[in-house]
Order: structure tokens, then C-alpha cells, then sequence
């Protein structure tokens, strides 16, 4: 009987005649969702947000580097749609989860989007279901947390339905890299659930990459951005020692990544921004003491990186001083750039809503500029930030800051004009180097 049903539905992912569900519309659902209904499946995506779901089926984008127009073909094309009920996953074959993993105020995870999806789901699952987490957790999510959740309905993980993880591995904003030809790691609950996400995303990514276990799978995720957290503190620390003997780091790093083997350049920054990185390593060191193990490496690594936002308000308030005499206070300062990252309008876990507070904290007013965000966003830590707005680039207001701190390097963002118009830039991106104005007024944090 099991044979028979996982041979069923291994067909119809083949012949691409089973319908996708994807729970969570966001920074990953989406593309994923985009990326299965151009491979040739049904897709139906499903959220809590009634204006996702409106803007999708009306052929509309709610994320910048995703243009309306690939939404409108995929739903005028291949009948993509998007829906608040959660009564219709009844009516498809797999069911891939996307939704947030974020952290407690007390750095601890928080699995409350994961757990509530599998809720929604459990009263709709039927017998043929193929149940893929892609949310970035822990090892062994998948099996502690959302499979007796779904057992509870009294179907049977393994026999009646089946479940699987593959972690996401966007990268918004990457024009080398798509969600089809990120090679896709997958791992089932079970050898039957391990050969059936294996035929499912075969048909959307060129290249699957099939490991032993749901926990393994997990574990992938979090090595690769525990590997990226950890080399990104590294640099962070060459840049303070560096920067004590007058050495630059980024010509180090330059000269040093000439070497064709074993060197990976990583580079320094404000602060660790986006939802992987700050993130993706407690959750592992909060695993690991269920286990009696010290995280101490990957610990060290995150107080590095935590530690960075106030190094970067300490080399501005020491070059004011040294210039004007007067500090921080009272001075009027502008952020350029304050997505988490360059050429996305991403706020996740963004270190410059860290900067603006430190830096409104010791008595300065703070401005930013942004051409991707012209309006910060609710976060849950920077609450207060909301609805502050970007201002316009303008000659005679650059003139106006006593300093400027280019937070994210966006490409569309004129460093020559800048160099030549402030009066003093702190620059955590060495973005005025690459653009050939690193003048007397740079100073590089």
C-alpha cells in the first residue's frame, strides 16, 4: 500500500501533474513559488496576510527585486493564485513551508510561525501528502516539532503521509544565483519521504542534493551560515587590530584573495544584518546544551559581530572630535543605506537601525538615505524607528550633515558626489574606494 502511494505520487511530480502548495509568501515562498509554476506545476500559495494574497492574484510585487511582471506571467501562464484559506491545501499533493524562525528578546528561537503552521495545516492533511519545512532551524525540528503535530489528526508519518526539510537558500538581490540554479539540499523522515522531495524539487532546481536525514538537512543550513558568521567576525576583528597599526584591511583582504587556494574573502561590515546570519548560530548553541556542549567558538564569533554597530559609533565620534571638537551631540548625521544588505529593500535584522539609535542615543540627530527603503518598516526590536522616512539626495542638504555614515553600499548610490559634498564619511563598506574618491574626508570603520 505504501509502495504503491509513494509510486503514485512520484509520478505526478515527474510528470509535474501534482499541485505545489507554499505556506509563507515571503523573501523565500515566493521566488520558490514563481520558480514551480514556471517548471510546469500547479502552485497555490498560502498566508496569513490578505494583502500578499491580493497583490499575487492581482499579478502584483510586494518585494522590489521581484518585478510585477514575472508575478502577472506566472499567474496569467500557469495559473499561479494565492489564498487565505487553508482549506485548500486539501487539494494539493505537497505542501512546503516557508515561514519565519526568528529569535526570542532573550536570543532564544522562537518557533511560533512554525508551530502554528503545521496547526493550520493538521486539520486539512490527507492520506498522499508530502509535508517539506524549509524554515532555518535546529536539528531535528522537522521530527520533534511539526511531525506530532500532524500525527496528532491520526494519520501516520511514513505510511499515510510524509515529511521532509530542505533548506531555503536565497540570496535577494544576487543576479549570479536564482532559486533554480542553487543547487537544493534535501532529506527525508524516511527512505520513502527522502525519494519523493528528491522528485519534487528535481523539476523545479536544476541540481538536488539528497542527504540522509531531516536533521542532517537542518544542519546543512545552519553550517553554512555559521561558517559565513564566523569568517565575518574574523575580518571583523583583523579590521579593529588592523586599523590600530594603520593598516586597511580591505587592501589586505584584495591582495590576499589573489591566492588561488586556501583563502575565502570575507569582508567586514557594521554589524550582521538579514534573517540567517544573527540568527542561524543560536540556534544551534541553544541546541547544543540539550546535549551538554559548549558553543564557545560560535559564541565568541556572535559577541564579535554584536560588538561591531558600537565600534563603527566610536570611530564617528572620535573623527567629529577630531575635526569639529564636538562630538556627537547636537551634530546632525546622515545613514546612506539601511537594508541589511546592498541593492534589496530587506530591513531583517539590518545593523544601521542599531546605528540610528546608538548614535540618536548620545545626543545626535540621525537622517538616512536609502533608495530602497524610503520608509523603515515595524521591526519587533526597533519599534520606535517606524515610519521614518528616507530623505531626498540633494545637493545642498549633503552639505547640511556634519558627517555621513555609509552603513550599506548600494550600487545606485553616487560615492563621487558624496565625497565631494560631505564634510566627513565614515565608510563601513569601503565603498568610496571602489568608486575612486577616497579622499582626506574618509574615514573607513
Amino acid at each position: 500500500m505504501v509502495t504503491l502511494l509513494v509510486e503514485n505520487l512520484e509520478a505526478k511530480y515527474h510528470d509535474r501533474s501534482a499541485a505545489i502548495g507554499v505556506v509563507g509568501m515571503g523573501y523565500v515562498g515566493l521566488p520558490l513559488m514563481l520558480t514551480a509554476a514556471s517548471a510546469g506545476y500547479r502552485v497555490a500559495g498560502f498566508d496569513v496576510d490578505p494583502d500578499k494574497v491580493e497583490k499575487i492574484n492581482d499579478g502584483r510585487s510586494y518585494l522590489r527585486h521581484i518585478p510585477s511582471e514575472q508575478i502577472a506571467a506566472a499567474v496569467d501562464k500557469y495559473g499561479l493564485r494565492a489564498t487565505v484559506n487553508f482549506g485548500d491545501i486539501r487539494q494539493v499533493d505537497a505542501i512546503i513551508i516557508c515561514v519565519p524562525t526568528p529569535l526570542t528578546q532573550n536570543r532564544e528561537p522562537d518557533l511560533t510561525f512554525v508551530r502554528g503552521t503545521a496547526e493550520s495545516i493538521a486539520p486539512h492533511l490527507r492520506p498522499g501528502h508530502l509535508v517539506v519545512l524549509e524554515s532555518t532551524t535546529w536539528p531535528g525540528t522537522t521530527v520533534e516539532v511539526v511531525k506530532p503535530i500532524l500525527e496528532r489528526t491520526g494519520l501516520q508519518c511514513g505510511k499515510e503521509f510524509f515529511l521532509a526539510f530542505s533548506p531555503e537558500r536565497e540570496d535577494p538581490g544576487n543576479p549570479d544565483y536564482t532559486t533554480r540554479t542553487i543547487p537544493k539540499v534535501v532529506g527525508g523522515d524516511d527512505p520513502a519521504a527522502g525519494k519523493l522531495v528528491q522528485a519534487l524539487y528535481s523539476a523545479i532546481v536544476d541540481k538536488v542534493v539528497t542527504v540522509s536525514s531531516t536533521k542532517a538537512a537542518e544542519a546543512v543550513k545552519l553550517t553554512e551560515n555559521i561558517f559565513r558568521a564566523v569568517n565575518i567576525a574574523l575580518v571583523n576583528e583583523l579590521k579593529v587590530i588592523y586599523d590600530a597599526m594603520g593598516i586597511d584591511i580591505w587592501e589586505v583582504i584584495e591582495a590576499a584573495k589573489t591566492k588561488p587556494f586556501g583563502f575565502t574573502a570575507f569582508y567586514p561590515g557594521p554589524g550582521l544584518g538579514g534573517h540567517c546570519i544573527p540568527i542561524d548560530p543560536f540556534y544551534l548553541t541553544w541546541k547544543a546544551r540539550e546535549y551538554e556542549i559548549s558553543t564557545r567558538f560560535i559564541e565568541l564569533a556572535g559577541e564579535i559581530n554584536t560588538h561591531m554597530p558600537h565600534y563603527v559609533v566610536d570611530k564617528l565620534a572620535l573623527a567629529l572630535d577630531a575635526r569639529s571638537g564636538r562630538g556627537l551631540r547636537d551634530s546632525k548625521i546622515l545613514i546612506v543605506g539601511i537594508a541589511y544588505k546592498k541593492n534589496v529593500d530587506d530591513m531583517r535584522e539590518s545593523p544601521a537601525l542599531k546605528l540610528i539609535e546608538m548614535i540618536e542615543a548620545r545626543g545626535a540627530h540621525v537622517d538616512f538615505y536609502d533608495p530602497y527603503v524610503p520608509l523603515i518598516p515595524r521591526t519587533r526590536e526597533h519599534g520606535r524607528l517606524a515610519g521614518r522616512r528616507s530623505i531626498t539626495w540633494h545637493r545642498e542638504q549633503l552639505r547640511a550633515y556634519d558627517a555621513v555614515l555609509v552603513a550599506t553600499d548600494h550600487d545606485t548610490v553616487n560615492y563621487r558626489e558624496l565625497c565631494e559634498l560631505a564634510a566627513l564619511i565614515i565608510d563601513t563598506r569601503n565603498a568610496c574606494t571602489r568608486a575612486g574618491c577616497d579622499g582626506h574626508n574618509v574615514v573607513k570603520a
